[in-house]
């Protein structure tokens, strides 16, 4: 029995206290319902982006988390976006959201509102709160945690494994005591599940941030210029998000 149970723990793979590797996720996101919530917004509008999309309403893209024991990166699956029929390609945004619980810092690369900018800082203390709810996701059992993202107003609900014991996430979400394998942004407006789960160990290249070309901002100055945005778009009664990430 002793020998049994000794070859079991010895089987285990060296990642499963630390865990690493690579999580593949669908992001969608639902322009009609991001229309439809703007209270700013005509009706007009609202009825526009419902013939517009119609039953094509769910915009989907593949990204990837790649994780150490302390270290995350977060980004496209591919430099290229591609249509879902795969005859049309086209140049992603840059958008890159690392984060190093070492080193207590952020390193985000955001092309949005017609510039590009580096956001670097010292990584902020998000409030969550863990409900007792149940959920399976790719194979984990993950509990939901709730909180509110200040600048946007968004309402966030998070399924994070504790059985994965890391605390990153997909977006600019982390902090709980487990990977986040789903994030809900305002009830379904937007929703990105993990689809893949690859436990490896990692190279140094794999981590590797590329040289990141922006104008180097803080975050708060990336929330003032969020949170200006959205203020300028509300007064001229337009759709923030068309140059915005959700």
């Amino acid at each position: 029995m002793k020998k049994t149970i000794f070859l079991l723990l010895f089987s285990l793979p060296v990642f499963a206290q630390e865990p690493e590797g690579i999580i593949t996720y669908e992001r969608t996101q639902y322009w009609t319902k991001i229309q439809q919530r703007l209270t700013f917004l005509s009706q007009e509008e609202k009825d526009r982006a419902k013939m517009t999309f119609g039953s094509r309403d769910g915009y989907k893209e593949k990204m990837k988390l790649v994780f150490s024991p302390t270290q995350s990166v977060y980004t496209y699956l591919s430099d290229q976006g591609e249509s879902e029929d795969g005859r049309w390609s086209w140049r992603q945004d840059d958008y890159i959201i690392q984060r190093d619980f070492a080193k207590e810092t952020l390193t985000e690369l955001h092309e949005m509102m017609g510039k590009t900018y580096v956001v670097q800082d010292s990584l902020p203390a998000p409030k969550w709160k863990i409900l007792n709810q149940l959920k399976d996701i790719a194979g984990h059992v993950c509990m939901k945690a709730e909180t509110e993202e200040p600048v946007k107003g968004q309402k966030l609900t998070a399924w994070f494994a504790d059985d994965l014991p890391v605390s990153f996430g997909p977006e600019r979400s982390f902090g709980l005591p487990g990977i986040i394998l789903e994030l809900d942004i305002n009830d379904g407006d937007v929703v990105v599940t993990a689809t893949k789960i690859e436990l490896k160990k990692l190279t140094d290249k794999e981590l590797a941030l590329p040289k990141m070309k922006g104008k180097k901002i803080t975050e708060k100055e990336y929330n003032r210029l969020i949170s200006e945005h959205i203020q300028d778009s509300m007064k001229s009664h337009r759709n923030p998000y068309w140059s915005l990430r959700y």
